[in-house]
């Protein structure tokens, strides 16, 4: 395809012409404005309504049902100073989008972070708390029902919330729907002369009526029709109408069948893979690696096809334009139809297979690009083609944010194909890679916990044990971080009896180390220290120093929280002796200053004063400044109970010089007792 005049101006982008304004619907704003301050069943009584009035617009994919949303909120938006939040409830092709993953996105455009692997009712509530002081417009885009939308409306009058949806959404109280059909003739030809200019509507006024009436007045069949005509400036309005006539079905299917089949073969046959991008969004690098060809022709086809009305150029969130792209939803299945009825199942597969693997080496080139210059992976970014490197982290990191929503449908859309496990692993391990090096584990984490779930699935549907306790262990941990202490225990169950089924030391020993701190989270100290006990056993059966003496260090916090102090004693002292060998300074000085701690609780303050002198001087050794201070005044708080005041005060002294005056001494005590 070529580049074509829009318009009939040559050079214009279809955002520069009339075709995309809004048109006509006039009647419909005002029954929906004059439904805001509608006295709905709630207020009768004169009370305050006690959630957000909920406005519903009705209507067929297609109908232009969505830009009116839009228009509405834009002309409302002022009166809502807390903003305006979307969230699209279907999917392209059709499956509803579960209340979970709306609620998620959500609470991103809000910036309020959730726990990882929340339950579903547990967000919605979120939700509603996070908008219960704010007065926002809330934008619900094609609803399957009510029970998708109820959970998330706000019991907030001040909010106000526009569903869109096919029919009524019947169980939420007082909703009376504004159903939208056709556009008028006006408004129509209207939307037609914003593609076509008005020359050629104005020399056959009545076969531009026709075509209006030909496409039933649904803005989709318009837009398509609008740009085929904008594409064959030769074309007259009648010659369009009459090709529409003579075809079968729908309004927006003629119209879509007529204007793929008058495309290039190349061009038709990349239209209908675009049915395959996920959350139908697409831009130059999806499209090139789903078509096989350069991304410089993809860009160029990706316009030519929005001047078609076929896809839609998004806005970012500054307001730019960086060459994204979106499908219209209804467009969507007609494209799979054809996929199906005109491409072999294999070139299908192996489009998707491409896109996928397009996807993972922008992941690691996005991951890369984090690391310090001449590192194995900065060297290895550099071989990549150029249109494959991001020239620097900020960049790589505003692409991550920009496509997070498309690349996590990716991960769920490449595991439920079933075909490509070994490629869909390869995505989730980029995507999990890129996320932490650019939003940091603690922010990606409930992203991680989808993403950790879908390895999970694939482990399981492929009988990969050691893939599988690897997944459960990330999962479990994230439970644990939350606060779900009895799911994180059974997770890191299950996640050793998958270690011992892959035969993996590693799974195994970690799995038996955590069951231990989930006992010991439990505050059952019993099933803690045997749990610590028999993970000690396959470490020192192994050699494995540094986690022989964690071990220790683990062994003896059980036994001092269980008031069995002597034994406390003999693991921190085996846990300082590891230390020592494997020259680990402050690890050596913490367990000498848990030493000192547990003969402070067994009455033996002499003791706990040498082993508290002994570990203040390991620590400024290893240049530990925090644990130094800490034990300073661990080591007063001995000397106020020996009686000697004096030197109390001089080690507080010391630890006050130590911290500056940045952190108190408070502080530093609490740190000291939750080492």
């Amino acid at each position: 395809m070529t580049d074509q005049a829009v318009g009939g101006a040559p050079g214009r982008s279809l955002r520069e012409v009339g075709a995309g304004r809004f048109y006509g619907r006039q009647r419909e704003l005002k029954a929906l404005r004059a439904d805001i301050e509608r006295t709905g069943l709630d207020t009768l009584t004169g009370r305050k309504a006690p959630r957000a009035r909920v406005l519903l617009i009705a209507g067929k994919p297609g109908s232009g049902r969505t830009a009116l949303a839009e228009e509405l909120v834009a002309s409302l938006a002022d009166g809502y100073p807390d903003g305006v939040f979307r969230a699209r409830l279907t999917e392209p092709g059709g499956d509803p989008v579960p209340t979970g993953r709306a609620a998620q996105e959500l609470l991103a455009a809000l910036g309020v972070a959730e726990p990882p692997g929340a339950a579903e009712e547990e967000l919605a509530a979120l939700v509603r708390e996070a908008f219960a002081g704010r007065r926002a417009l809330l934008l619900f885009d094609d609803a399957v029902d009510a029970e998708q939308v109820d959970p998330l409306i706000p019991d907030n009058p001040d909010t106000l919330v526009v569903g869109v949806a096919r029919g009524p959404l019947t169980g939420i109280p007082d909703v009376r729907p504004c159903t939208v059909g056709g556009l008028d003739p006006k408004s129509a030809i209207e939307l037609l002369t914003g593609y076509t200019g008005s020359v050629r509507v104005t020399v056959d006024p009545q076969a531009a009526e026709s075509l209006a009436e030909e496409c039933g007045g649904m803005p989709a069949a318009l837009v398509l029709a609008g740009g085929w005509l904008a594409a064959r400036p030769q074309a007259s309005v009648a010659d369009l109408t009459k090709r529409l006539r003579a075809r079968s079905g729908d309004p927006i299917s003629r119209a879509f069948g007529l204007v793929h089949e008058s495309l290039p073969q190349p061009a038709a046959r990349i239209l209908r893979h675009l049915g395959l991008a996920p959350l139908g969004r697409v831009d130059a690098h999806t499209a090139s690696a789903l078509a096989g060809c350069s991304v410089s022709a993809a860009a160029t086809t990706l316009a030519d096809f929005a001047a078609l009305g076929l896809v839609r150029e998004q806005e970012g969130s500054g307001g730019e334009y960086d060459g994204r792209f979106e499908v219209p939803a209804h467009l969507v299945p007609l494209l799979r139809a054809e996929l199906e009825e005109r491409d072999r199942p294999a070139e299908v597969q192996l489009a998707r297979a491409r896109m996928l693997e397009r996807t993972v080496r922008l992941l690691q080139s996005a991951r890369a690009v984090t690391e310090p210059e001449g590192s194995p992976a900065r060297r290895k970014l550099a071989g990549l083609p150029r249109a494959l490197r991001f020239p620097n982290a900020a960049t790589a990191a505003a692409w991550l944010d920009s496509r997070r929503p498309v690349l996590l449908a990716a991960a769920r859309l490449a595991v439920a194909d079933g075909e490509f496990d070994t490629l869909a692993r390869r995505l989730i391990a980029a995507l999990v890679r890129a996320l932490t090096a650019h939003r940091g584990a603690e922010a990606a984490a409930p992203d991680l916990y989808g993403l950790h779930r879908l390895v999970l699935d694939v482990a399981e549907r492929r009988g990969l044990h050691r893939e599988r306790a690897a997944a459960l262990l990330n999962l479990a941990d994230l439970d644990a971080r939350t606060g779900r202490t009895q799911d994180a225990l059974l997770r890191y169950r299950s996640a050793l009896d998958a270690g011992r089924e892959a035969n993996d030391p590693y799974a195994i020993g970690r799995a038996m180390e955590s069951v231990g701190g989930s006992y010991q989270e439990l505050g059952d100290w019993q099933r803690a220290g045997d749990w610590y006990g028999r993970a000690l056993a396959q470490r020192l059966a192994r050699d494995e120093r540094a986690d022989q003496a964690r071990l220790y260090g683990r062994l003896g916090a059980v036994h001092t929280y269980a008031g069995r102090y002597g034994e406390a004693l003999r693991s921190w002292r085996a846990a300082a002796a590891g230390y020592r060998r494997l020259a680990d300074l402050p690890g050596y000085a913490r367990a000498l200053s848990e030493a000192a701690r547990v003969q402070e609780y067994a009455g033996r303050p002499e003791e706990c004063l040498r082993s508290c002198e002994e570990a203040i001087e390991w620590a400024r050794r290893a240049g530990d400044v925090r644990l130094q201070a800490a034990l300073q005044l661990r080591l007063a708080d001995t000397l106020d109970r020996l009686g000697d005041p004096a030197a109390a005060r001089l080690h507080r002294s010391a630890a006050d010089r130590l911290l500056g005056s940045e952190t108190s001494a408070y502080e530093i005590r609490s740190a000291s007792h939750e080492d």
